[in-house]
C-alpha cells in the first residue's frame, strides 16, 4: 500500500474538519488575550484548561494510561507541539500582524510532509506535492493580503517560524504514538506534558488572571476547551488514520477559514485578493487528498 492509497474514513474526514474550524477560531481568541496574558501564561493557561478537560473525558472513557511503546513521541510531541509551538506563536503574534503570523505558521505543513516522508518513510506522492505547493501559495496571497504592507518585526519572523517547525515536528513524533495509544490518550498526555513544561509561567498568569477581564479568561478558558481538548483529539484520531503529510496538507484551509470567521463574525469583508487565496488553500486540499485514478480504469477506456 502507497502512502496516495491511504484514503481516510468519513470520521476521519469529520474529525478533520472540526479541528481545522476550531483552530482557526484560536487566532481570533490569541489575538483578543494577547493584550492582557503573555504568551507563557496564555500557553499555560490554556494547556491547563485543556489538560483538565482531557483528564475528565480519559476517566469517563476508562482508557487509562497509554501503553510504554508510545511515550516517546508523547513527550516529544507534549514538549514541542503543546508547549513550546503555543508559546512561540502566543507570543508571535504580539509582534507581527495576524495574515504574516498565518502565512508563516503554515509553512508547518510543508516540514511537516518533508519530514515524515524522510522519518516516516511515507514517500513524496506527486499529488501531496503539487496540492503543499498550491496552499502555500495560497497562504502566502492571503498573508500578503491581510498584511496591510506594515512594518515586520524580525522576531516576530523568527518565533512564527520557530511555530511551524515545533507544530510539524511534533505532528511527526506523535504519529508513530499512535499506532500504540489512542487519540484521546496521546492527546491528554502531550496536553498534560506541555502544561507540565509551561509550569515556570505559574506566577504571571496567576498575576494576569487577576487584572484581565472576565471574558478574556473565560477566552483562554475557551481556547483550551475547543481549540486545544477537542481539536488536537480530533486531529490525533484522524492523524491514526492517514499520513502526517495528508494531514498536515489539509491545515491549510485554515487561513481560508480565519477569513470566513473574521468576516462573518468581526464584520471585515475580505478583498478580492485574499478570497483569491483562500480559494488557491482550499484547491490545494483537494488536490492533496485526491487520488489518481487505478490504472484499470485507463485500460478500460482505452479499449471502449
Amino acid at each position: 500500500m502507497t502512502p496516495d492509497s491511504v484514503r481516510p474514513s468519513r470520521p476521519a474526514l469529520a474529525a478533520a474538519t472540526v479541528t481545522v474550524v476550531l483552530w482557526a477560531s484560536a487566532f481570533v481568541g490569541i489575538r483578543a488575550a494577547a493584550p492582557h496574558f503573555s504568551p507563557g501564561s496564555l500557553a499555560l493557561g490554556r494547556l491547563l484548561a485543556g489538560a483538565v478537560t482531557l483528564l475528565i473525558f480519559l476517566a469517563i472513557s476508562r482508557q487509562g494510561l497509554p501503553p510504554r511503546q508510545a511515550w516517546p513521541g508523547i513527550i516529544i510531541s507534549g514538549v514541542l507541539w503543546f508547549g513550546l509551538y503555543m508559546v512561540a506563536l502566543n507570543w508571535g503574534e504580539q509582534l507581527v500582524d495576524a495574515g504574516t503570523a498565518a502565512m508563516l505558521v503554515n509553512v508547518g505543513p510543508a516540514i511537516m510532509a518533508l519530514l515524515a516522508g524522510w522519518l516516516l518513510h511515507e514517500g513524496f506522492p506527486p499529488r501531496l506535492l503539487a496540492g503543499i505547493v498550491v496552499s502555500f501559495v495560497g497562504t502566502v496571497v492571503v498573508g500578503l493580503s491581510m498584511s496591510g504592507g506594515g512594518h515586520t518585526s524580525i522576531l516576530g519572523v523568527v518565533l512564527c517560524l520557530v511555530a511551524a517547525v515545533t507544530y510539524a515536528a511534533g505532528v511527526v513524533a506523535q504519529k508513530p504514538a499512535l499506532k500504540h495509544a489512542t487519540a484521546l490518550q496521546a492527546t491528554t498526555f502531550g496536553c498534560v506534558i506541555g502544561a507540565v513544561a509551561c509550569l515556570p509561567f505559574a506566577g504571571q498568569l496567576i498575576s494576569e488572571v487577576a487584572d484581565a477581564p472576565l471574558r478574556i479568561t473565560l477566552n483562554v478558558v475557551y481556547l483550551g476547551v475547543f481549540p486545544t481538548a477537542i481539536a488536537f483529539t480530533t486531529w490525533a484520531y484522524a492523524l491514526a488514520r492517514t499520513t502526517a503529510g495528508k494531514m498536515g496538507s489539509t491545515t491549510y484551509a485554515v487561513p481560508a477559514v480565519v477569513v470566513l470567521m473574521s468576516w462573518l463574525v468581526l464584520g471585515e469583508v475580505p478583498g478580492w485578493l485574499t478570497l483569491a487565496g483562500g480559494a488557491l488553500c482550499l484547491a490545494g486540499v483537494a488536490v492533496s487528498r485526491s487520488r489518481p485514478k487505478p490504472a484499470s480504469d485507463h485500460a478500460g477506456a482505452a479499449t471502449r
